[in-house]
């Protein structure tokens, strides 16, 4: 067993412990709502060392690092408490460095204000260096944007390639005074931190692709309205191989009509990226001599296709991925589909396996494998030994547990239309019929559930019910014609395939009398949409950081760059009122439970609030539970276990009260 194996055994569960059913509903809340212990992981560039996020109190978060070669437990390399610093993500920059994104929300006033930072440090604790750019008290505004590392420059001990935002300095009289504004390009070096700006700040940039060997060779641009909101249009620039000017690339409106690049391979000369064919994503390749001939790459009969494969360093493309009722992968790259061909033979029944880091000369890739029934483990797997080896898992607290299966299915809607979703069942249940059922509608709108390990419908299969995850109309993934105009435009729609799903597991023989629903975001508006437009279907409702008023989430965006796009996506006209639970809540007959955090930007907690007082004033039943200091995501273990135990509660109380 290797050095990393030992440690994650020692943590694993039996697998001949209790099942479910007969654990108690706070401990099951806990197995279930806390957050994954690995959250982000990173192979160093000679595949020596792995690195990777875990949870701490809270929010927060440490950064954990460990020798593959020599004997030793994992040490601390960072930590961030939460409140506000959050830990995102962090990637090895050299052998013995690594690079992470600090972000928070801060409340100013009446706003919520996202920040972010990259700073570099050590594997061992040591050498820590802020890499944004810092500001002096003269400059113009603050920087929320950080920055981001767009080329980790492999051949560069410890440098990077950044992207950086620069703020006007109004010192006159002095050299230290610069009027440079907008978003530019440094080399970096991350110890001593001298700076070699590489491309000039410009105020309608919003974004840089580099070749992975130093070069950028892509710049993106946002075109501004009159008013100086975000258009929508971006426009994209692009360098001949030697050349410094920018020429035309490509063009991409609101609705994502154009090619828009991803990645460059130098040594095609050339930009992968998306571009519709038939209303759906296909990646394309377009050569970048200035000739603009572009391949078709691949694409999917039935399904967008969303990602790029990419390994080393240099981020080279070497697939792409895309979701049908399960994620596939489609690699270009024969050596590379070997060697994942090779993890799925050591590992049968795996479905998912996907490559997350590798070395610098990719003889040792950092692996993922993951089932519906199996949150996943990390391996390294080292090609030139053939050899496979365990080094975590994502989720020990549950591992070996008797989990449920996720089963792909399509339901009718009412006009006749097949909608996909995902059964879940209790473990070893094999039948819907007589058990109590959650319909389970995803956030976004504009957003999909796939097949796999999923905490929540896991947490109430465990609990007993048939969960059904509807990919309704207004999901994305399946292409411009099943996006229609989006789940607010087109409410009707995607609201009457959600309650269609409802309708489907009571033909399925699930109990009328303990048939609930559960959504978070968007799908927290649908929950209480369905309860408006159907009373008498749903005997429990709960909503998660629920939309409630149309009309007021496009208000929230009005301070912000964003505002017109957000006005734009939601629509004018009847539909903001007809479509939002908030002016309909007298018709809700079911019991409502919500959540909400206080530092919620996607979401702004008042839409809760406004519907538990509009509910209470119809005279109907309705708790709201808040958090202060948690966003749209809640990202706490011990706010989740709460939210998993008091719906369950709230549920089987509702239920109980049906006559």
């Amino acid at each position: 067993m290797g050095l990393v194996a030992a440690l994650v055994a020692s943590s694993v569960l039996s697998a001949q412990g209790p099942t479910p059913a007969t654990i108690p509903l706070e401990e099951l809340a806990a197995r279930f709502g806390s957050r994954a212990q690995v959250q982000q992981a990173s192979l160093s560039p000679d595949g020596r060392r792995v690195a990777w996020i875990t949870p701490h109190r809270g929010q927060g978060a440490a950064l954990l690092t460990m020798s593959l070669e020599e004997p030793g437990r994992p040490r601390a390399a960072l930590r961030v408490d939460g409140t506000p610093d959050r830990l995102d993500s962090c990637e090895w920059l050299s052998d013995r460095r690594l690079a992470c994104t600090i972000s928070a929300m801060v409340a100013r006033g009446a706003l919520l204000v996202p920040f972010s930072r990259v700073i570099a440090v050590d594997f061992d604790g040591t050498g820590t260096q802020v890499l944004s750019k810092r500001e002096s008290d003269y400059a113009r505004g603050i920087n929320q944007y950080g920055g981001d590392v767009i080329d980790w420059l492999p051949d560069r001990q410890d440098s990077v390639l950044m992207a950086r935002n620069y703020l006007p300095d109004d010192r006159t009289g002095t050299r230290l005074g610069s009027r440079r504004e907008g978003l530019g390009v440094d080399r970096l070096d991350t110890r001593d931190l001298r700076v070699v700006n590489v491309e000039p700040p410009r105020g309608d940039a919003i974004g840089y692709i580099s070749d992975g060997r130093g070069k950028v060779r892509i710049m993106a641009m946002m075109d501004e309205t009159p008013t100086g909101y975000d258009s929508g249009v971006t426009r994209y620039l692009y360098r001949r191989t030697g050349s410094e000017t920018w020429q035309t690339l490509s063009r991409v409106d609101v609705d994502g009509e154009g090619f828009r690049p991803v990645a460059v391979d130098p040594a095609l000369d050339a930009a992968y990226g998306f571009k519709k064919v038939d209303g759906r994503d296909a990646l394309y390749r377009k050569r970048l001599d200035g000739s603009g001939e572009e391949t078709l790459v691949f694409a999917h009969p039935e399904v967008d296709v969303d990602h790029v494969v990419r390994v080393g360093r240099g981020g080279r493309v070497v697939g792409a991925s895309y979701a049908t009722d399960i994620r596939a992968y489609r690699y270009f790259d024969p050596a590379i589909s070997g060697a994942l061909a090779s993890v799925g033979r050591a590992l049968p029944g795996r479905k998912l396996l996907r490559i997350i880091d590798s070395s610098l000369d990719e003889s040792r890739l950092l692996v993922w494998a993951g089932n519906d029934d199996d949150a996943g483990r990390y391996y390294l797997f080292d090609r030139r030994k053939n050899d496979l080896r365990l080094l975590m898992a994502s989720r020990p607290d549950i591992d070996g547990r008797p989990l449920a299966r996720m089963k792909p299915m399509t339901y009718p809607a009412a006009d006749g239309t097949q909608v996909p979703g995902y059964i879940t069942l209790p473990p070893g249940t094999d039948s819907i019929a007589g058990l109590p059922a959650l319909v389970l509608p995803h956030g976004g709108p504009s957003a999909r559930d796939e097949w796999g390990f999923d905490w929540l419908s896991q947490f109430f299969a465990a609990r007993g019910y048939a969960v059904l995850q509807p990919n309704f109309r207004g999901s994305a993934g399946y292409g411009d014609a099943w996006l229609q105009q989006n789940g607010f435009k087109s409410w009707r729609t995607a609201i009457g395939d959600v309650i269609d799903a409802g309708r489907w597991l009571l033909r399925e023989g699930a109990d009328p009398a303990r048939l609930g629903i559960f959504g978070w975001s968007y799908g927290g508006y649908a929950a209480l949409q369905s309860a408006v437009v159907e009373p008498d279907l749903f005997k429990a409702v709960v909503a998660v950081a629920p939309v409630t008023d149309l009309a007021a989430l496009a208000e929230e965006r009005r301070d912000f760059s964003s505002y017109r796009l957000t006005r734009d996506f939601i629509g004018t006209g009847p539909h903001l009122e007809e479509g939002s639970p908030a002016k309909h809540a007298a018709r809700i007959r079911a019991p409502v439970l919500l959540f909400h955090g206080d530092l919620d930007r996607n979401v702004r907690s008042r839409q809760s609030k406004v519907m538990e007082r509009n509910l209470e004033k119809a005279g109907r039943s309705v708790e709201l539970i808040t958090w202060e200091q948690l966003d749209h995501y809640l990202e706490d273990s011990e706010a989740r276990t709460r939210l998993l135990a008091e719906s369950d509660r709230f549920i089987q109380q509702a239920f109980r009260g049906v006559e």
